[in-house]
């Protein structure tokens, strides 16, 4: 029933009690479920798409960043916190869904999924990075030559488009890719064991992939010579002395034999 239609059935003294009653919810506290000792690794990899180890190790990186201060009123604790997240990111649910997941309210689950989103962000130059001396970078350079015979690579790189919600206001159709969906088109390159070294994530959906590189500091690297050696694209990037991409049309057993090369080395991107 309307607000307004409810507060006519009231006199004007008894109104402010039926605004008072309609504020006023009886707090619920829901039970908070330990998924790590609910589930075993294979059930927990299939709702959170990581295993319990890793969720462990994640956990000991971020819970000092995203802890409460205190226990008290039924404070969410860290674990709930990652499981809400990772439940999110698994499967692009809704707050209210994952919310129920863990025992907490909708209006915290959007709090909470920023929060340690954030906390995991803040230690991604750790993990994601070009090898720092020469000898790791050989390392790398013999896994893709292992891959199919193709040398000197140090990484293939690739675009995919990341599902959102629209963002609204004047920009939202810029985030509508070729495909008729929202999306934040994000740039990977990975090594050949199916790490990711760079990742450019803030480019709306319509962008195409050229113009994303063509605005990476990876790029730059490349052209000023303090990364060597070639990366691995797909035809929708322009031929330059550091990125091979596949022969449009080849004719001679060669151009054939290079293509196959190509593709088989770059694969590692496209998993």
């Amino acid at each position: 029933m309307n607000h307004r239609i409810l507060f006519d059935y009231y006199e004007d003294d008894e109104i402010d009690e039926a605004v008072i009653a309609l504020q006023q919810r009886p707090r619920i506290f829901y039970e908070r479920v330990n998924y790590l000792e609910l589930y075993d690794n294979h059930d927990f990899i299939s709702r959170f798409r990581t295993s319990k180890e890793t969720f462990r190790t994640l956990l000991r990186l971020i819970e000092a960043d995203i802890s409460p201060p205190s226990q008290r009123n039924r404070a969410i604790l860290a674990p709930c916190k990652l499981y809400m997240v990772l439940r999110y990111l698994a499967t692009g649910s809704f707050l209210l869904t994952v919310a129920d997941l863990t025992g907490a309210s909708e209006s915290s689950a959007c709090r909470y999924i920023h929060q340690v989103c954030r906390a995991i962000a803040r230690h991604r130059s750790k993990y994601i990075y070009f090898p720092k001396n020469a000898v790791n970078m050989r390392k790398v350079v013999s896994g893709f030559y292992n891959c199919s015979r193709f040398p000197r690579v140090v990484g293939a790189v690739d675009c995919t488009h990341i599902k959102i919600q629209s963002p609204g206001g004047d920009n939202a159709e810029t985030f509508r890719n070729r495909k008729g969906y929202f999306s934040i088109n994000t740039q990977c390159i990975c090594n050949p064991w199916l790490k990711i070294m760079d990742i450019v994530a803030r480019w709306p959906g319509s962008c195409h992939d050229q113009i994303i590189f063509d605005n990476s500091s990876i790029k730059s690297k490349f052209e000023t010579g303090i990364l060597k050696g070639y990366l691995l694209g797909d035809g929708g990037y322009e031929v330059k002395p550091y990125l091979m991409t596949p022969l449009l049309n080849p004719t001679t057993r060669s151009q054939q034999l290079y293509n196959e090369s190509q593709i088989r080395t770059r694969n590692v991107i496209e998993r």
